[in-house]
C-alpha cells in the first residue's frame, strides 16, 4: 500500500480539494453563521468530551481578562485575501466570519518565532513562560496537518534514520548535517535551493518513501518541524530534541521518550538513541502507540471547529468586545 501511495502521490494534502472546500465555506452567509454561533458554542455543555475541549481552549488561549488591543487594530470586516497568503486567509476567515464584523483583532501570519507585543492570532509561538499574547489557531493546516496510514510494521523497517529538508538558513539543521552526514545509520539530504555543502544535495522524497525507515528526523526549521504530525501518525519513530516552538498540535505537551525519541539539542547522542530502540523494539512500538493516541485527538472535524470558535470567542471576550 505504501508503495502504491508513493507512486500516485507525495502523501501531502490536496491543495485543489483545500481550495474548493474553502470556496464553498465562503459561500455560507456570515449573518447566518453569526446567528448560529451562540447555539454552536452552547453545544459544548452537553458533550462527553467537554473537559477535553475546555482544556485545549485554555491551552491555546492564555489571555487574561481585560487585555487591551491597540486603538488601530483592524476590524474583521476589513480582513481581505489581498496582501495575505491564501492559506492563512482561508484558514482564519473560516472562523472569523462567525463573529460580528465590527469586532477588532490582531494577527501575525507566517512562521512566528517571537511573542507579539499585543494579543494576536498566530500559527506558532515559542515555548516560553510569557507567551500569552500568542493565541494559537490552526493556520496553514493544509501543509502542517497531514496524517496517514502506514502499513509497514516497525520491526520490518530499515534500521536507519532519514532526513530530507531545507537546511539553508536553519542553524539547527545545519549543525545536524555537519555532525551526522555520511554516517552509515543515516540517510540525510538537503533539498534547499541554496546548498551549503554540495555533498548534501539530494532530491526530495515523498512522505511514503520515508516510511521504509524505523526513524524519521523531525527537526525544527523556521519554527516547528512541519513533518512531525505525519511522522507521529506512522509506524516510524519521530526523533528530535525537545521542541522550542509549538502550534495547534500542542508540541509543548509532548513527552520525551513517550511520544517521540528525544535526543540532545546538540544531536550528540543520536547513534546511541537509535541503537537503543533497535535493540528494544517493544519500547519503540509503545512510543508509536502513544504517538497514535496523541494524533487521534485532532481527527474529529466537528470538535476541531468547535475548539477554534471557542478560542476566538474567548479572544474577543478577554479584550472586552463581547
Amino acid at each position: 500500500m505504501n508503495k502504491l501511495n508513493s507512486l500516485f502521490g507525495s502523501g501531502k494534502n490536496s491543495k485543489l480539494k483545500y481550495y474548493i472546500l474553502s470556496f464553498l465555506h465562503g459561500l455560507v452567509p456570515s449573518d447566518w453563521l453569526q446567528h448560529r454561533l451562540p447555539m454552536v458554542l452552547k453545544g459544548v455543555e452537553t458533550r462527553s468530551d467537554k473537559l477535553v475541549i475546555e482544556d485545549r481552549v485554555n491551552y491555546y488561549n492564555r489571555l487574561p481578562a481585560g487585555c487591551a488591543l491597540p486603538n488601530d487594530a483592524p476590524k474583521l470586516q476589513d480582513f481581505q485575501k489581498k496582501g495575505h497568503s491564501s492559506v492563512y486567509f482561508y484558514d482564519a476567515n473560516e472562523y472569523v466570519r462567525w463573529f460580528p464584523k465590527h469586532y477588532r483583532w490582531c494577527y501575525v501570519f507566517g512562521d512566528v518565532r517571537e511573542v507579539p507585543e499585543v494579543p494576536s492570532i498566530v500559527k506558532s509561538r515559542p515555548l516560553i513562560a510569557e507567551n500569552a499574547n500568542s493565541v494559537l489557531l490552526n493556520l496553514n493546516k493544509v501543509r502542517h496537518f497531514i496524517f496517514l496510514k502506514d502499513s509497514i510494521p516497525f520491526r520490518a523497517k530499515q534500521n536507519r534514520v532519514i532526513f530530507r529538508g531545507e537546511v539553508d538558513g536553519k542553524l539547527g539543521r545545519l549543525q545536524f548535517m555537519e555532525r551526522w552526514y555520511g554516517h552509515p545509520m543515516c540517510d540525510l539530504g538537503d533539498v534547499s535551493s541554496k546548498i551549503n555543502n554540495p555533498l548534501w544535495m539530494a532530491s526530495k522524497r515523498s512522505i511514503y518513501e520515508h516510511l521504509d525507515y524505523k526513524f524519521i528526523m523531525a527537526l525544527e526549521g523556521n519554527d516547528v518541524a512541519s513533518n512531525l504530525k505525519w511522522v507521529m501518525s506512522s509506524n516510524s519513530l519521530a526523533v528530535m530534541p525537545p521542541p522550542c516552538f509549538e502550534t495547534w498540535f500542542m508540541e509543548g505537551r509532548l513527552i520525551p521518550n513517550y511520544h517521540y525519541v528525544a535526543i540532545k539539542p546538540d544531536f550528540s547522542d543520536l547513534e546511541e538513541r537509535l541503537q537503543y530502540y533497535m535493540e528494544h523494539p517493544e519500547e519503540g512500538e509503545q512510543i508509536i502507540e502513544h504517538a497514535h493516541q496523541w494524533v487521534e485527538q485532532f481527527k474529529d472535524p466537528k470538535r476541531e471547529k468547535l475548539i477554534s470558535l471557542l478560542v476566538l470567542d474567548r479572544y474577543f471576550c478577554r479584550n472586552g468586545q463581547k
